[in-house]
């Protein structure tokens, strides 16, 4: 069987990418999974080398895609930079352009810093919604994966108050039906449980502290339901997700960020994977950012760069 073929970007050159991507790819397990193009910086990587006193980043497996733009200058790591942000999104872009021409399975990214890129690109708001962007996608979401434990959600990088007025039927339900489709098709679940997150503590206590749950999420379950029979909800958020990590369900959609990702970080620790669901290939990514704090010192934890990778290898079989 032919092994997939990844694109691995290396994120924002001043944070934590160049470490997680070289610590990862060092492990002969990772390196057996796929062949591998590294989209980066060769004298950045060198540097992060030096750092991590790895011998060698090149091998049989690993073809090196060198853009010389961070690293012919002097930059400082854990700080935000203007020419770290422009590298950091052409990598991503490069590996874009490599997926629509069919050079690769899948595509692996690893953290950039949001606050740089927007500084040198206001429209950008991140992978995700670049990614859906420049592939055409309408309809995308964004899974987090740990395990037992999956989430997808319905909202996404935005205020509180701005999700709640923008939940809506329809986002509900096509996030419900492709997290379904997806389970089915990427994952080989022929009929995925799923269980749907209510907004309002104890999803409203019948209307008594919040109407959404009857106007808004159930009838988007209903719907749902034609599809998925196995789908429950609204059900309260706070007592599903010990459910969902005992293996009950295999996928919980929640209504919004944090209450997706703060008991999936829990959970999850060093090993939780971003998958993006709904384009035409596969992409993943660590649940984590930059880490400014810890850049250049060689203490960054790549375990969930590594499940990134052996989930995206996973998927594109």
């Amino acid at each position: 069987m032919r092994k997939p073929v990844i694109a691995v970007t290396m994120g924002d050159p001043a944070g934590i990418g160049p470490e997680i991507v070289l610590k990862a790819i060092a492990k002969k397990g990772i390196r057996q999974s796929a062949q591998f193009l590294l989209i980066g910086d060769s004298s950045v990587l060198t540097r992060a080398a030096r750092i991590l006193k790895c011998k060698n980043y090149s091998a049989k497996d690993i073809y090196l895609v060198d853009l010389a733009d961070a690293g012919s200058r002097k930059f400082s790591f854990g700080k935000t930079d203007k020419v770290c942000a422009r590298a950091a999104l052409r990598y991503v872009k490069l590996a874009i352009e490599f997926a629509k021409a069919g050079l690769v399975d899948a595509i692996v990214t690893a953290p950039v810093s949001k606050e740089s890129i927007r500084s040198v690109d206001k429209a950008f708001v991140g992978h995700t919604e670049l990614l859906a962007r420049e592939f055409g996608v309408d309809k995308f979401v964004m899974m987090m994966a740990a395990g037992n434990l999956r989430v997808s959600l319905v909202t996404r990088h935005m205020s509180l108050s701005r999700a709640v007025k923008s939940l809506n039927q329809k986002d509900i339900y096509e996030t419900i039906v492709l997290t379904g489709r997806s389970l089915k098709r990427h994952f080989g679940i022929k009929e995925p449980r799923l269980a749907v997150c209510g907004l309002n503590p104890h999803c409203g206590e019948g209307g008594e502290i919040g109407i959404e749950e009857k106007r808004i999420i159930r009838p988007a379950v209903m719907r749902a339901k034609r599809s998925l029979k196995r789908l429950v909800g609204p059900l309260s958020a706070e007592a599903v997700f010990y459910d969902g990590y005992r293996g009950r369900y295999d996928a919980l959609i929640c209504m919004y960020h944090d209450q997706a990702l703060i008991p999936f970080k829990m959970v999850a620790r060093d090993r939780g994977v971003n998958i993006t669901l709904g384009l035409p290939i596969t992409r993943t990514s660590p649940d984590h950012g930059t880490a400014f704090d810890i850049a250049g010192k060689g203490v960054a934890d790549s375990g969930s760069m590594e499940e990134a990778i052996f989930l995206a290898a996973q998927l594109s079989r």
